[in-house]
């Protein structure tokens, strides 16, 4: 039985992949560029779908523009054949370039074609993001958890291949566990990674994470919130029966006003507590209009 092709690994062959990439200043302190290899059409280049960057503020999109339309793209795009169509080529690394190219209304972009795997074309585009201009931590989280489900890397290969510490990609990848509205929090630049951190521990990270964005919490504060402890709640048995007319009172509100109604009060004490729970907008002006009604005070 012929042997099965030995898998590529992460990292293998990684250093010639850096190299397309490579941002590091040369000997005159100017970024390293690549030569490129052709000239393509705008029109026939398509972004990856399976970019680990998913936003691209506008005003680093304009300011990117504006330099490109005075001094040209200085480093070249990095692409493949579109695998779903062989006439076109796909986005391997720079496509900020490429948008900005065509906010400055180019025609065509250099670039360096070369024939990549999905695994290499995702290394390269997370490389790529990491060295020019950093992910979000959702970002990066999500590109290290695609390269885990789609490839069968670990941490630890991951690590050892894009030089991160394994805490960082195992630190990032908690984060994922977050509620979907604390993710996009991060992304939106609302609150940082820090604070996302933090709300790992907490009992209502949501309501928290709300609190830290309206109030400007710092991480420590978040970090001292979520660790707070929390309030007891009342045993069920200490809790004050009420007695047959006040309930019998609710029972009528609630069916007046068709919404949960709560009264609480002390026997033997003229004052107490009327609760209405509206589960909309409408039921509020509901009860507004009829508290606001001049009817002999009927509700």
């Amino acid at each position: 039985m012929a042997n099965k092709p030995e898998r590529r690994g992460l990292g293998r062959g990684l250093s010639a992949l850096m190299a397309d990439v490579d941002t590091s200043p040369a000997n005159d302190g100017a970024p390293a560029v690549r030569k490129p290899e052709a000239m393509i059409d705008v029109a026939l280049i398509s972004p990856n779908p399976d970019q680990p960057r998913r936003t691209f503020p506008e005003d680093a999109l304009a300011e990117l523009s504006a330099s490109i339309r005075e001094k040209g793209i200085i480093q070249p795009l990095i692409l493949r054949r579109n695998p779903r169509d062989p006439s076109g080529y796909e986005i391997v690394a720079g496509e900020r370039r490429w948008r900005a190219a065509q906010r400055a209304q180019l025609h065509e972009v250099p670039a360096i074609v070369r024939e990549l795997d999905d695994v290499e074309v995702l290394e390269l585009a997370l490389i790529e993001n990491i060295q020019r201009d950093d992910l979000n931590a959702i970002e990066e989280a999500r590109a290290f958890r695609q390269l885990m489900d789609r490839f069968g890397h670990t941490q630890e290969k991951l690590a050892e291949a894009l030089g991160k510490s394994r805490s960082h990609i195992a630190n990032l990848l908690r984060l994922l566990n977050l509620p979907p509205e604390i993710l996009e929090m991060v992304q939106q630049g609302q609150i940082s990674a820090g604070h996302a951190r933090a709300l790992l521990t907490a009992d209502d990270p949501i309501g928290l994470a709300r609190l830290a964005v309206q109030k400007g919490l710092s991480v420590r504060e978040v970090e001292k919130q979520a660790k707070a402890p929390k309030t007891p709640t009342v045993p069920t048995s200490s809790v004050r029966a009420k007695d047959a007319d006040t309930e019998l009172l609710e029972r009528d509100l609630k069916a007046a006003l068709g919404m949960s109604v709560s009264i609480e009060h002390t026997p033997g004490q003229e004052t107490g507590t009327l609760k209405i729970r509206y589960r909309n907008l409408e039921q509020l002006d509901e009860v507004c209009r009829r508290l606001s009604a001049v009817d002999g005070g009927k509700i």
